[in-house]
């Protein structure tokens, strides 16, 4: 089932590109293709001969520098800069935040050596912790009204530019699905938890015996898998809020609290199905990448952002991958069981309190052309293979899932819900969702353990 790349199309006066993989600020490697290891990527040409812009030639001759918690990006925003210096004669210096390190810790480091870069791609939660002291006031930035349902607020202030819209749910191989039933796959039809056990058990009758794929990292487990106890209270970032307040103040009991069930009801079947389910934290995830590109399994709980995992592994911009949500119970009505979510993942932040006034207009200009310019609007879909926030973006994802979110964003089958929480949040408890996925744990203890967390916190 695994299909070659044969082409790759590089647009005028661009370098070729590299893929580096990563997640939302969670780095691992590339699923690796023995069969081919000089295969390459496939690229869309970039137009570069309009180009209405307005360059301020003032900031011509002015370095700024970036630093990208997104590694999967890095070469693609290197190439931006290389346009965007061309064009304005402003240099943008690409910082990537090496393997281990956490976008906070990083930024944290670079403010209190006294030379922190003026913009940095961060987290949501890193931006509202950082930005009332050290960002500069976004607020009266143009690009504002392209992305108002997109915007982070601090005191009703912004302080940082949306760069992506992400989302994530259950991944599936269409034609995995299609060939082993014997029929075409709707995904339409798979409306509950019921619904989609359903479905497993036919595949499993028809032969993958365990047809998901579920990733044993602390990341996954204790952000992208636990947060829907958070988000799903009512599919919205001020609902994820008051949840979490509520928990913390324990006039909220997750003992009794639905979602809670719910989450664990859903999870328990992707552990049941768990192609690696004799042992959990021995799986790979680069072979979960291979194994739902070649069949093995059906399905795999992760986000937009792993296309290029499944792309290394012989994915094709044509294959049918899409999204299933994140099913919590059997109410066909639920809009959890309806609905993807999805959200801006990651945001930049301006340098308000080193920077100087130039380097804040260059850099200011910088994030306009992303949204104003032709070249940065299809840069930052085609090179990028970002969703963009901005509504005046003309341009749709090319690869199945970033398409399939994007679809799902404009139909309004996805909900917007982010859960701001502490750094550590995803490290603590998703090491206690380790010990339930490897069964050295219960319900009970796992619910202790999200209890005593956030009875820790302030």
């Amino acid at each position: 089932m695994r299909k070659k790349v044969l082409t790759k199309v590089i647009a005028s006066g661009l370098a070729a590109t590299m893929m580096v993989t990563t997640m939302t600020g969670c780095t691992f490697g590339f699923a690796s293709d023995p069969d081919d290891p000089n295969e390459v990527v496939e690229e869309e040409p970039i137009d570069t001969s309009v180009d209405t812009f307005e360059y301020d030639t003032a900031l011509s001759g002015t370095n700024i520098t970036l630093l990208n918690s997104k590694a999967e990006i890095q070469v693609a925003l290197e190439a931006m800069g290389e346009i965007y210096e061309e064009k304005s004669g402003v240099h943008v210096e690409v910082m990537p935040v090496t393997d281990g390190d956490s976008p906070y810790t990083k930024v944290v480091s670079l403010y209190n050596s006294g030379n922190p870069p003026t913009l940095s791609i961060l987290d949501t939660t890193d931006v509202i912790a950082l930005a009332e002291e050290k960002a500069a006031d976004l607020t009266d930035e143009p690009w504002t009204a392209e992305a108002e349902d997109y915007l982070t607020r601090v005191n009703d202030r912004v302080y940082s530019f949306p760069l992506c819209i992400e989302g994530r749910g259950l991944i599936y191989n269409k034609a995995v699905i299609d060939e082993a039933l014997g029929e075409e796959f709707d995904p339409k039809s798979i409306q509950t938890l019921d619904d989609f056990k359903a479905l497993l058990d036919r595949l499993v009758a028809a032969g993958i015996e365990k047809p998901i794929s579920l990733a044993k990292e602390d990341w996954s487990l204790g952000a992208h898998h636990l947060q829907y106890v958070y988000e799903t209270y009512d599919g919205t970032s001020e609902g994820a809020a008051e949840t979490i307040e509520k928990i913390k103040d324990g006039s909220l009991d997750l003992d009794n609290y639905n979602r809670m069930t719910e989450f664990m009801d859903a999870f328990d079947v992707l552990k049941e199905y768990n192609v690696a389910k004799g042992d959990p934290l021995g799986a790979d995830y680069d072979e979960m990448a291979i194994d739902l590109a070649d069949g093995k399994t059906a399905f795999w709980f992760n986000g937009n952002w792993a296309w290029p995992n499944l792309q290394e592994a012989g994915a094709e911009n044509d294959d049918e991958y899409g999204f299933l949500p994140y099913f919590m119970n059997n109410d066909k009505d639920d809009f959890a069981n309806q609905q993807i979510q999805g959200s801006p993942s990651k945001q930049v932040m301006l340098d308000g309190q080193i920077a100087s006034e130039q380097e804040q207009k260059a850099a200011k200009q910088f994030l306009n052309w992303i949204v104003y310019s032709e070249i940065g609007q299809q840069m930052i879909v085609k090179k990028a293979n970002i969703i963009p926030p901005f509504k005046n973006n003309p341009y749709e994802p090319a690869d199945p899932l970033s398409r399939d979110i994007y679809n799902r964003v404009q139909e309004g089958e996805a909900f917007n819900a982010s859960a701001i929480v502490p750094n550590d949040h995803w490290s603590v408890l998703g090491a206690a969702m380790q010990k339930y996925l490897a069964g050295r744990s219960d319900r009970e203890e796992l619910v202790q353990s999200i209890k005593d967390y956030w009875a820790e916190q302030e």
